[in-house]
C-alpha cells in the first residue's frame, strides 16, 4: 500500500476539449516535467528519493532520458530514476505499490496528450493495491522504429480485451472510476457522474484519481489497456492537487523545411547541460555579478575566482521579440523568439516562444519560462527554456508585433 501525498497535472495548450496534442517543442520528457513539478510544489528535493516515468513514447531508447528529467524537475542528478514502458495498468500498480517518496509520472503524447505526476508520502490518502493482470491481444502494435499496425476489430477488444480483463481482475461493479476506455462503455461500471480522465494512457488513473480527490471521493479505480488491467482502492484522505492547463487551441499551421541537420557538438552540449536545463547561474564571488551562461571570467570585475550557483527566477517580462518566418532546416516555421528579463537579476535570455501562436507576444508582456525541447540535433533531444505568456482573454485578438520582424532575403 502506498500514500498519494500530491498530484500535478499537465495538459498541452494545443487541441480541443476532447483531445489534447503535445506542441512541437513538447515531447514525453517535458510534459513529465510540467506534472511533475506540479506534483513537487512546496515539496522539498530532500523528500524524493525516486521518480519513475511511465509512458510508451519515450524520446530516448538509447542515452536515455533520466538526465534530463532529473535537470527538469529541479532534483538532484544522484537521485533514482526508472524509465518505465506502459500504459495505465502499469503506472496504476507502480503508483500503488511506491514507497514514501516516489514520484510517479504518468505520459501520453498522441492525441489525447498529457501527463500527470503523483508523489506518495505520509500524511496523504491511502491508495491499497488491488488485482493486477497482464494478457497480451495486440490489438494495435508500434514497434521501435514507429511502425504501427492496427488489426481494428473493436469487438474482438471489447470482448475478449477489456471485458474479460474486468471479469478476471474482480471490477465488474461498483467501480469508482475507469480510464482506457470510452465513455459509453466507462459509464456502464461506473454509473453517472463518475470521474473522467482527459488521457486514455498512463496519465489516466494519476488524472481520475485527482478528480476523485477533488470531489472528496473514494473507491475502486480500474485501469485498462487492451487486454491488462489493474485496480486500486482509494481511501479518504489529503491530496494536495495542483492543476496546469490552459484553454484549448487549435496548432498554429507550420512549415516544416528540407535541408541539412542541424549537429550536436557533444562537449558544449555537456558543459552547457546542468545551467541550461536547470537554469542556474554564477554569482561572482568578488562583485555578485550574475552571468548566465556561467563564464570562467566576470564581465564586471574580471574576477576568475571560483562562484557559486543561483537558481534563476521563472518568471520574467519581454524586453524585445521578433517573429522568423524564413525557412530554417531542422526547424518549423513561423516561430517567434523573445530576450525576456528574468525578475530583478537584470539576466536576459534569448528562448522561443511557446504556448501562443507566432507574432502575438510583444514588449512588455509578462509570462513564465518552461522546460521545453530547443531542437533535435544528431538525433539528441535538446533541452532548454521558452517563454510562456501569461494568458490572456482572447490571445488570438492581440495584435502582430512586426517592428523587429525578420523578414526573408
Amino acid at each position: 500500500m502506498s500514500s498519494v501525498r500530491s498530484i500535478g497535472t499537465y495538459l498541452p495548450r494545443w487541441g480541443t476539449d476532447a483531445a489534447r496534442v503535445c506542441g512541437p517543442d513538447e515531447d514525453a520528457v517535458t510534459l513529465a516535467v510540467a506534472a511533475g513539478r506540479g506534483a513537487l510544489r512546496g515539496i522539498a528535493a530532500g523528500d524524493v528519493r525516486r521518480v519513475v516515468m511511465v509512458t510508451r513514447r519515450p524520446p530516448l531508447v538509447d542515452g536515455g532520458n533520466g538526465a534530463a528529467l532529473l535537470a527538469g524537475l529541479g532534483l538532484p542528478a544522484t537521485t533514482d530514476v526508472v524509465e518505465q514502458l506502459g500504459g495505465g495498468p502499469a503506472a496504476m500498480a507502480t503508483l500503488a505499490t511506491a514507497a514514501d517518496g516516489t514520484l510517479v509520472i504518468g505520459v501520453d503524447t498522441e492525441e489525447g496528450a498529457g501527463a500527470a505526476g503523483a508523489l506518495t508520502g505520509p500524511g496523504g490518502a491511502p491508495l491499497d493495491p488491488g488485482s493486477t493482470l497482464a494478457r497480451s491481444l495486440p490489438v494495435r502494435t508500434r514497434d521501435l522504429d514507429g511502425v504501427v499496425h492496427d488489426y481494428d476489430d473493436p469487438r474482438l477488444l471489447r470482448e475478449r480485451g477489456s471485458a474479460r480483463a474486468i471479469g478476471m481482475v474482480g471490477a465488474a461493479g461498483g467501480v469508482a472510476a475507469v480510464t482506457g476506455l470510452g465513455a459509453r462503455e466507462a459509464a456502464a461500471l461506473t454509473g453517472p457522474g463518475a470521474p473522467t480522465a482527459p488521457t486514455r494512457g498512463a496519465s489516466a488513473p494519476l488524472f481520475a484519481i485527482a478528480a476523485l480527490t477533488e470531489a472528496g471521493q473514494g473507491g475502486t479505480v480500474l485501469a485498462l489497456e487492451q487486454a491488462s488491467a489493474a485496480v486500486a482502492e482509494l481511501s479518504a484522505g489529503a491530496i494536495a492537487v495542483h492543476h496546469d492547463a490552459r484553454r484549448a487551441a487549435a496548432l498554429p499551421q507550420l512549415r516544416q523545411h528540407d535541408g541539412p541537420e542541424l549537429a550536436i557538438a557533444l562537449a558544449g552540449y555537456d558543459r552547457a547541460f546542468d545551467p541550461k536545463l536547470r537554469l542556474e547561474a554564477a554569482r561572482c564571488a568578488a562583485c555578485g555579478t550574475l552571468s548566465y551562461p556561467p563564464r570562467l571570467r566576470c564581465l564586471e570585475c574580471g574576477s576568475e575566482e571560483p562562484t557559486s550557483t543561483v537558481a534563476l527566477p521563472r518568471h520574467g517580462e519581454v524586453y524585445t521579440t521578433t517573429t522568423i518566418r524564413i525557412p530554417v532546416p531542422s526547424l518549423a516555421t513561423p516561430y517567434s523568439l523573445a530576450i525576456v528579463e528574468l525578475g530583478d537579476t537584470e539576466v536576459r535570455l534569448l528562448v522561443h516562444v511557446t504556448g501562443t501562436p507566432p507574432g502575438v507576444v510583444r514588449i512588455g508582456d509578462h509570462g513564465t519560462l518552461e522546460f521545453r525541447l530547443v531542437a533535435v540535433r544528431s538525433g539528441v533531444p535538446d533541452y532548454g527554456y521558452a517563454f510562456l505568456p501569461d494568458e490572456v482573454d482572447d490571445p488570438t485578438e492581440k495584435p502582430e508585433n512586426t517592428a523587429n520582424e525578420e523578414v526573408g532575403p
